[in-house]
């Protein structure tokens, strides 16, 4: 695993002042005390290649061992070539296939899901899959309902053979007939109707969890970790309550570094293998929802830890 954090963090007290709110008004409406802002030279691509090497670089491998490069990311500015293109070169991973993948905040989900396919059929040895978004270029700053919750950011991880399952089967889905609910117009910048989208996302979504854990053969009590994506705290807590696994610590990871769309989900478990919040091989459960409005959660077992590996922080 390996992520990327831009410098620049941007605490909810700075965004409240431009409507005439306060920190606290957004902390209690959506959990976020900070975000990070990416600068003019953080851009989608230099994020998902720092996050990719130090990926690479906690897998012990090296880039010429990437068969295939994934790119989740609704936020590429340019349609062509895609990122994953650019990053699998500047990693040096020289041949290697790569494409980029937009199912939104579900991205990372779904791109996992076709690596580890991928995998099992024997398209490729390893693949690296990133999320990468910087969110702040898509939103209106001046939106008080899209301003204060997007962040920038970036989270990856290598995806390779064991002789266990360590990625199990995914539940995944959209309802095209609500995509209205999130969009941006060709040209345009971000529109949410956020009450809707949280009400979608705390009644539909958890029956999807739940199925991907019988579906993995797994009980809620046995999981270590629940990872959804990190929408807003409210909507992370209320799933995880639903879900009802008592032993399983939550990635809060939205509090410190807001939403970061496809970013989201792999930052929060780099995050919480780091800092020991959770043991090597232990079974997370992840879930991804938003624009599409597309859906999908899986049961995964976080990587060991290689020894005397570098992890960037």
């Amino acid at each position: 695993m390996g992520s990327y954090r831009p410098t620049a963090a941007v605490p909810s007290d700075a965004i409240a002042a431009r409507f005439g709110r306060t920190g606290e008004w957004i902390r209690e409406r959506t959990g976020i005390m900070s975000r990070r802002f990416a600068g003019d030279e953080e851009t989608v691509e230099s994020m998902a290649v720092e996050a990719g090497r130090e990926a690479l670089t906690a897998s012990g491998l090296t880039a010429a061992d990437i068969d295939l490069v994934i790119v989740a990311t609704c936020s590429h500015p340019a349609p062509i070539p895609s990122i994953a293109s650019g990053v699998a070169v500047r990693l040096g991973a020289l041949t290697a296939a790569a494409f980029d993948l937009n199912a939104a905040c579900s991205g990372f989900c779904y791109s996992l899901a076709v690596a580890a396919d991928a995998v099992r059929s024997g398209s490729a040895r390893h693949v690296l899959v990133i999320g990468t978004e910087k969110m702040t270029s898509l939103v209106d700053q001046t939106d008080l309902g899209t301003s204060i919750i997007f962040g920038d950011g970036a989270g990856a991880v290598v995806v390779g053979a064991s002789v266990d399952p360590g990625i199990g089967p995914i539940v995944w889905g959209s309802d095209g007939s609500a995509a209205d609910l999130i969009h941006i117009p060709a040209g345009g910048l971000m529109h949410m109707e956020g009450q809707a989208v949280f009400r979608w996302a705390t009644t539909e979504i958890h029956p999807i969890a739940v199925q991907a854990c019988d579906r993995a053969g797994v009980r809620p009590e046995d999981l270590a970790a629940i990872v959804p994506h990190q929408a807003n705290l409210r909507i992370v807590e209320a799933l995880a309550r639903k879900i009802g696994a008592p032993n399983a610590v939550v990635a809060r990871d939205v509090v410190d570094h807001g939403n970061t769309s496809a970013a989201s989900i792999p930052m929060a478990m780099e995050r919480l293998l780091r800092e020991g919040q959770v043991d090597p091989e232990g079974l997370a459960l992840l879930v991804g929802f938003g624009a599409g409005l597309t859906y999908a959660a899986q049961v995964v077992r976080f990587p060991k830890v290689l020894e005397n590996v570098p992890v960037n922080a």
